[in-house]
């Protein structure tokens, strides 16, 4: 997958910009402030319907703009695609292949993008809620009924809390715990077969930038006490508590998956570095695996790269996944030098005072598509 053209408007500091990307590496270089990681986050919002920095209130509309709207033109397996996303008020709305969809999923269906950013290391030390939006986007691209499957667990779950927050009879509460226990089951196979096949590509990645902690130890954790007790069983045996506390305390929308290593006994945490080469190795076992289900890579991101890994890993990471053929848009204050001392043919431009230019001339070589 290659993105040929990205155009923002009214997207935090950008009130304008345009780019034609090349299929390799893009470098995009800028003073802090000046709205390069926007340009990251205009392709995060196409991948996931949603901002790795915040919600639409929090600032995402530029100041006294109306909406804002992201167009994409790209090619995956050989065929163009064009897709726009705009929110202007309440909700988002998509075109994709100058047709409008009904939700944004169907957008995010269609186009992937994995991003690593300098928050991605609460993957691993945040809560729950982000590693499982990890694992469902993985799932989200290579199961082709999971999202039907996740809606009906969503759609029983909030009905099943909305009836807790009464005074349900039992006989509703059989009925909802039945769907959610179907529904629910099915979810954390699906979960567990993903991560079954994760585990072995998270070894690779995490060996190779973090050779000194040793094997990888993976440990899925469902919602509840899977090896004891069904689903179905552990909702009945939970309701009276779920009666009091007004929703459901277990099921997959509970679930969490937590990365160790043989080096580090006990869970002993990871620094910070650690952490972030960790979550780096996360999110580039995911995009292989990706490839390797959908035979195309989705793009990477990786914003601000030379403030959050060292010159080596910096030059580890760009030439193994520029040699696999990936697109990668890479983003700081200046040119890192890792790119220099690779010498890839790669695209440059310039953001300044929300405004792109480029690529330079010299710079930029050919789509090759």
């Amino acid at each position: 997958m290659h993105l040929i053209r990205l155009r923002v408007a009214r997207l935090r500091c950008l009130a304008q910009a345009e780019l034609e990307l090349g299929p390799g590496l893009n470098v995009i270089v800028g003073a802090n402030g000046a709205g390069k990681s926007s340009l990251v986050e205009a392709v995060h919002l196409l991948a996931y319907g949603r901002s790795f920095r915040g919600r639409v209130r929090d600032g995402l509309v530029r100041t006294g703009a109306p909406d804002l709207e992201v167009y994409a033109e790209w090619w995956e397996q050989g065929r163009p695609h064009r897709a726009g996303l705009r929110h202007g008020g309440q909700d988002w709305e998509a075109r994709v292949d100058g047709e409008p969809v009904s939700r944004v999923t169907d957008l995010c269906a269609q186009f992937a993008a994995v991003t690593f950013e300098p928050g991605s290391h609460a993957l691993l030390g945040g809560g729950g809620e982000q590693r499982r939006r990890f694992l469902d986007w993985g799932l989200f691209h290579v199961e082709p009924d999971f999202l039907a499957g996740w809606r009906r667990y969503a759609r029983a779950l909030k009905q099943r809390n909305t009836l807790l927050k009464g005074s349900p009879t039992s006989h509703l509460l059989d009925s909802w715990d039945h769907e959610l226990a179907e529904s629910g089951e099915l979810l954390t196979r699906q979960r567990r077969a993903y991560l079954s096949a994760f585990e072995p590509v998270l070894e690779s990645a995490a060996l190779a930038l973090l050779p000194e902690l040793g094997h990888v130890e993976l440990e899925f954790q469902t919602g509840w006490k899977q090896s004891e007790v069904g689903l179905a069983d552990a909702l009945l045996l939970a309701r009276e508590r779920d009666r009091l506390v007004g929703h459901s305390t277990v099921g997959p929308h509970r679930a969490d998956w937590r990365l160790g290593f043989a080096a580090l006994p006990d869970r002993e945490a990871l620094s910070r570095g650690q952490a972030k080469l960790a979550a780096l190795a996360c999110v580039l076992a995911q995009a292989e695996l990706h490839a390797g289900r959908r035979n195309d890579w989705p793009v990477i991101c990786m914003d601000d790269l030379a403030s959050e890994l060292d010159p080596a890993h910096q030059r580890q990471v760009l030439g193994a996944v520029l040699g696999s053929g990936a697109q990668v848009l890479l983003t700081g204050t200046t040119v890192p030098e890792s790119v220099n001392s690779l010498a890839p043919p790669h695209r440059l431009f310039h953001v300044e005072h929300g405004r792109v230019s480029g690529p330079e001339p010299g710079a930029a070589t050919g789509h090759g598509v």
